[in-house]
């Protein structure tokens, strides 16, 4: 047996404001006692005020990033966020077919908080054929739910239609985020297959420092799943989590837009654990 730590590896964008993306994923991995790694996609120029430029990193980088990654070291959990170009997307995909993590992690970036479509149509086919049997969860917010399952969502049943229309499409689990609707209540909504809906709801907190709740949201949920936990209760306690992120930075002034949630209100250390050598060191 070998001691090491439980560990999640993310694969995203860089946001240069340290509020979302890549750097949201670790500090929030981080902050829960999970050990990060990183696979960048794009580099971007952004702050708390928008994205000013986005340079994407070629296929064979990040391609040879997850390689020198997984060849090397255990990985309990995936976590993808933009992919950005369908060539990233299957370079990715090759390696995932390579060393086949355990739990792996969707949140399907394609849509911003302003409603800006930031994927394309190719990008939509690649996910729904490719990883949508693959992925363990994706967790869409309302347009990008509406964007992939091609129902128009006004209302909470229209959330039920598109959650499951996904899960008709092929996903295994589906959490739709119900932060773009109306209300005091945070309502997201777990489906899977041969389940009954889950709904975790939570008040909505009083803040314009959002940027990079459901980056947060989703590397929480994939922590908490290399720590362990079944699906319902890693949702549960990562939406929990980040609720708690909410309150804990809202009245502190980063930038002068949307600033960050304070993801190290209550950090943990890193959990170690016994693990299998054979199983460490597999490629």
């Amino acid at each position: 047996m070998v001691r090491t730590y439980s560990t999640c590896l993310t694969v995203a964008g860089s946001d240069s404001s340290g509020g979302a993306g890549i750097q949201a994923d670790l500090k929030t991995m981080s902050a829960l006692g999970v050990y990060g790694m990183s696979v960048i996609t794009a580099i971007t120029a952004q702050n708390t005020q928008g994205v000013t430029a986005i340079h994407p990193i070629p296929p064979e980088i990040v391609k040879a990033q997850a390689q020198a990654i997984l060849s090397d070291i255990s990985c309990d959990t995936v976590k993808i966020g933009m992919l950005y170009s369908t060539d990233i997307a299957i370079a990715l995909l090759d390696i995932l077919d390579q060393y086949i993590p355990q739990f792996i992690v969707l949140d399907p970036v394609m849509v911003s908080t302003s409603g800006h479509r930031l994927a394309g149509d190719d990008i939509c086919r690649i996910l729904k054929e490719r990883f949508f049997p693959r992925v363990t969860l994706i967790t869409p917010n309302i347009p990008e739910a509406a964007l992939l399952s091609g129902v128009e969502i006004s209302g909470e049943k229209e959330v039920y239609r598109a959650g499951e229309k996904l899960l008709h499409d092929g996903c295994r689990a589906v959490l739709v985020k119900g932060g773009h609707l109306s209300g005091t209540t945070m309502n997201d909504v777990l489906f899977a297959a041969g389940k009954e809906p889950q709904v975790f709801s939570s008040a909505k907190v009083e803040t314009v420092n959002t940027h990079g709740t459901g980056c947060s949201l989703s590397s929480a949920i994939a922590a908490f799943l290399a720590l362990g936990k079944p699906l319902d209760e890693a949702v549960a306690q990562a939406k929990t989590y980040v609720a708690r992120a909410l309150e804990a930075g809202a009245g502190v002034s980063v930038g002068k837009g949307h600033g960050p949630i304070d993801h190290f209100f209550d950090p943990q250390p890193l959990h170690i654990i016994d693990r299998n050598e054979e199983t460490h060191h597999k490629t």
